[in-house]
């Protein structure tokens, strides 16, 4: 009877069931203990950290060299993930800003995006940095930053307007 649309109702509601699970692919391990002793954002001062790869993933690691330039995904462990609004920068002058709008930890699925430099590679384990994840945070995964070529780049010429 419903034909199409019936199908597209069910495969949306089954979308709504839908159970993920992450399996952390390491560790932070950093000088950084508190977080409320962290700087907000790497490039704020924080240190370089070592990422303690697990033993079943290590091979993940084939291709990464010093000087990479990549993407660290943490799970934020000590987050709160009832905040939906929180004030920029844990500054009260500021109004509350959706946390979609922000990079606040709190949110309701704390992962973590720090773009860091590969300082040291070893057997399971890589020092990156500049890194403001705290000591003990899963990292979900790594992946290389992308440059996407500017148009001059790819061979276009500017338009001369």
């Amino acid at each position: 009877m419903g034909g199409k649309n019936e199908k597209r109702a069910r495969t949306t509601s089954s979308a709504r069931h839908t159970h993920l699970q992450l399996k952390p692919i390491g560790v932070i391990r950093s000088l950084l203990k508190d977080r409320s002793k962290a700087p907000k954002q790497g490039s704020e001062g924080a240190p370089d950290a070592w990422i303690e790869v697990r033993p079943s993933v290590t091979q993940a690691m084939d291709g990464l060299a010093v000087g990479d330039e990549i993407i660290i995904l943490t799970w934020f462990h000590r987050s709160h993930r009832d905040v939906l609004k929180v004030h920029p920068r844990s500054d009260p002058k500021r109004r509350l800003t959706g946390v979609f709008a922000t990079r606040s930890p709190d949110r309701p699925n704390p992962i973590g995006l720090h773009e860091v430099t590969v300082r040291k590679l070893g057997r399971n384990r890589l020092r990156v940095g500049p890194i403001e994840a705290i000591d003990g945070t899963p990292v979900i995964d790594i992946k290389p930053v992308l440059c996407t070529p500017r148009p001059a780049e790819k061979g276009y010429k500017a338009d001369p307007q």
